[in-house]
């Protein structure tokens, strides 16, 4: 439940905002013991109507570009020597989403309560993640918050470069692929069904290829409300699947067996991976955390297990590069780079030249898959739309030739 508090602090000052608690007696409790002297505490209730009137904020989330600028103005405030309560109750006062402005106050307030910035920030996995908070807890211990939080605006912002011009070159070619089928669709169900109506009744022979269209057209006349069902019950116990440890293992190694898909994927994870542990590295996490950091972010439950071994195997003394020769998903270039900088003591740095290389790697398979998919499709569409036509118009141009 949220509470809403009025309050003064030790020297007199007002102090108002909100509390998440179970009750308002234990609301009461953790207000005073945060050395507040508590003037009225009221629950606030929750909004309740239709669909439209509803409480925006379960349609709000905090984005990636978010918690980027944050993060940016956060280092900038802590360069200029602003204590962090102060830092973090004016971005919640500056903040233009009402679900960030809630989550900011609410730090604050953890922050007032004694709470370190990490902890405060680890009540709240939807906006900081697991990630951001051991990021945030390195830049605690070796004082370089300011620092830190550049590191993590500058990370976030690769990644999120990186993941939407993976993403939007895959958008292109499924949004055209989708219109086509629901065209062709449409075609099968409408137009071709009385097409066939009229070269049947005109007594012509009609072509072969004509006949297979039309069987096709019957078929989907005939049966496309149990192909519908069909799709929408699969689709149902497929997503239900997908969300099981076994399905969601058996789309992600699926993911990383399409030819030439599965090789962009590849080096977007690997990608991140060196990323990952690059800044981390960088910020005085040991080897260990930061591979178990990384495994439970990297997105892909391949090689969440590869990090989780690998995490096992530093633990018992042997080298990250050995660990991972063991994994055919982990190229050899990458093993033997890893391997050259544990030699030297310079990993975190190979690591962050392995981070740009796949990154560039990454932006140039997927300008060679959009230069590639374009033709393909232009040929495939332009293929299927024929052979509609041909079987539609050849016979009726034969029917009006004998007329």
């Amino acid at each position: 439940m949220i509470f809403k508090y009025q309050a003064l602090d030790q020297n007199g000052a007002k102090q108002e905002g909100t509390i998440d608690t179970v009750s308002r007696d234990v609301a009461i409790t953790s207000l005073q013991s945060r050395g507040l002297s508590v003037t009225s505490v009221e629950e606030v209730p929750e909004e309740k109507g239709s669909f439209f009137g509803a409480n925006i904020t379960l349609f709000e989330n905090v984005t990636n570009r978010d918690i980027v600028l944050l993060s940016r103005q956060i280092s900038t405030l802590f360069e200029a020597q602003v204590s962090a309560l102060r830092v973090f109750r004016l971005l919640a006062s500056e903040a233009d989403k009402p679900l960030l402005q809630r989550i900011l106050t609410e730090v604050a307030d953890d922050l007032q309560g004694g709470a370190p910035i990490s902890k405060a920030l680890a009540k709240h996995p939807k906006a900081f993640g697991p990630f951001y908070v051991n990021m945030v807890k390195a830049g605690e211990e070796s004082g370089k918050l300011d620092e830190t939080f550049l590191y993590l605006a500058d990370y976030l912002d690769r990644n999120y470069e990186v993941m939407s011009k993976a993403r939007n070159a895959l958008i292109y070619p499924a949004f055209v692929i989708s219109t086509f089928l629901v065209v062709m669709i449409l075609m099968m169900t409408l137009v071709i069904p009385r097409i066939s109506t009229i070269l049947t009744d005109a007594g012509q022979k009609i072509p072969v290829y004509t006949q297979v269209v039309i069987a096709i057209s019957n078929f989907f006349v005939s049966y496309g409300v149990f192909l519908l069902l069909l799709a929408v019950v699969g689709g149902f116990f497929l997503f239900r699947y997908s969300k099981t440890e076994t399905g969601k293992d058996a789309f992600d190694r699926l993911q990383l067996s399409i030819p030439y898909v599965g090789e962009l994927y590849k080096k977007l994870y690997l990608s991140r991976i060196a990323d990952n542990l690059a800044t981390m590295l960088g910020s005085g996490i040991s080897v260990v955390q930061a591979t178990e950091i990384t495994a439970n972010v990297v997105g892909s439950g391949v090689y969440n297990e590869i990090l989780k071994e690998v995490s096992v195997a530093v633990k018992g003394g042997g080298s990250v590069s050995d660990a991972m020769a063991k994994w055919e998903e982990v190229p050899g270039i990458m093993i033997a780079m890893i391997k050259v900088g544990e030699e030297t003591g310079e990993l975190g740095t190979i690591l962050k030249t392995l981070a740009k290389f796949y990154q560039r790697d990454v932006s140039n398979t997927v300008d060679t898959l959009v230069d590639l998919i374009e033709p393909i499709m232009i040929v495939v569409l332009g293929l299927g739309v024929g052979v509609l036509l041909a079987s539609v118009l050849i016979p009726i141009y034969n029917i009006s030739s004998a007329i």
